[in-house]
């Protein structure tokens, strides 16, 4: 990994992406930062190292990823921030076509994830984003687990061409993986075991859900693309999964179909539910027990999987 940030760096996966803006400068003469208000107050270095760089544009989503799109056309690298709600949902037409339709790249960093913001109420929640996304064309999707993960895409990323979407989410896992875009086998068991796939920081909690279940579980940052041959190589012949992910049940449910077409398989999603729709603002945690995505709600489904 390259990074040229200095002092201790945090674990926590949004402070670790505001740490790592100003050495992303310098190493990247192309890329500029674009905001929406959110951020900049963690900036003020950057901003004072790089003028003209990092851009703020107000509350105006919309012409946020106008904006990143312009930049992109014209040769520049762009970065840009806010939260999930912010960033995919309410610009979704200016993704579709500021930068799909125009084929040219940037790289979307989201906060909030689905529920981190929950008092903030409905408007900061964004279960869906996942599945926006990856219904347009040439859109690469990563979810890291680990603030070190975060470092690595980043400065991978910045110096790519394409579409990318990182989804930083205040929940996060004990230690890094790597973020290769392959599914990497984390609890080894039977050949024929069923396998139980965590997404980005769902891993810690899908292993202790599962510390006593007789499952290999594997785990990946990149959801979209899938890694189908891993995932065909792990599932065998006859493949009974379950697939858990920080956001809506089912996001990559078309994706495993496809890798799995040609074999009888049984398939279980574990997400937020489609048609949960919580009135009541509590805590991070809350909802997760509330949409079963704490260790007890994913226990269940994953021993009714295993018959």
């Amino acid at each position: 990994m390259t990074t040229q940030a200095t002092g201790a760096r945090s674990l926590d996966l949004r402070t670790r992406f505001y740490e790592e803006i100003d050495p992303l400068l310098d190493a990247f003469p192309d890329v500029d930062v674009v905001l929406a208000v959110i951020g900049s107050g963690y900036l003020s270095r950057a901003i004072e190292r790089h003028p003209g760089r990092v851009i703020d544009v107000g509350i105006r989503e919309q012409a946020l990823i106008g904006v990143a799109g312009g930049l992109a056309l014209a040769g520049r690298r762009p970065i840009v921030h806010t939260f999930a709600s912010f960033l995919v949902e309410r610009p979704y037409e200016q993704v579709k076509l500021d930068l799909g339709h125009q084929d040219v790249g940037a790289v979307l960093v989201s906060a909030g994830a689905s529920y981190d913001v929950s008092a903030g109420g409905r408007t900061h929640q964004a279960p869906a984003d996942v599945a926006l996304i990856s219904a347009l064309p040439g859109w690469t999707v990563h979810v890291p687990g680990h603030a070190d993960e975060v470092a690595e895409i980043l400065h991978r990323e910045a110096e790519g061409t394409g579409r990318v979407y990182v989804r930083l989410s205040g929940q996060r896992n004990s230690r890094p993986h790597p973020v290769d875009g392959r599914l990497h086998l984390m609890r080894d068991g039977a050949r024929e075991t069923p396998v139980v796939l965590a997404v980005g920081p769902m891993l810690d909690t899908v292993l202790e859900a599962t510390a006593d279940l007789p499952v290999r579980v594997a785990w990946t940052a990149t959801p979209h693309p899938l890694d189908a041959d891993g995932l065909r190589a792990l599932a065998g012949p006859t493949p009974v999964l379950a697939v858990v992910e920080p956001y809506l049940e089912g996001t990559s449910a078309a994706a495993v179909a496809a890798a799995l077409a040609d074999r009888p398989s049984r398939v279980l999603h574990v997400g937020v539910p489609r048609d949960a729709e919580l009135r009541r603002y509590g805590t991070p945690r809350d909802h997760a027990a509330a949409h079963g995505l704490d260790p007890a709600g994913i226990r269940g489904p994953v021993k009714e999987l295993l018959g």
